[in-house]
């Protein structure tokens, strides 16, 4: 099982709002994710991102790797 940690699509439409989830990396984006790991808010100004970085390693520790965009946003969330 290939483990990820991406973004999944939540809001309205024009009015985007996502999540940092850990899933299988067989799943649809917006599929059952095993674990929330935090937020990430684009339409704030500066944009909101709110991540469980303890949860996050662990997840990679398992294996999992994060996505392009959840590494930079990881990179945020840790400044």
């Amino acid at each position: 099982m290939a483990l990820k940690i991406r973004l999944t699509r939540m809001g309205s439409k024009k009015k985007p709002f996502y999540r940092v989830v850990a899933l299988d990396s067989a799943t649809r984006r917006d599929g059952r994710a095993l674990e929330y790991l935090g937020y990430y808010n684009p339409m704030k100004e500066p944009a909101e991102v709110n991540i469980d970085m303890e949860r996050v390693q662990v997840w990679i520790d398992q294996g999992a790797k994060p996505s392009n965009t959840v590494k930079s946003l990881l990179k945020k969330a840790a400044a």
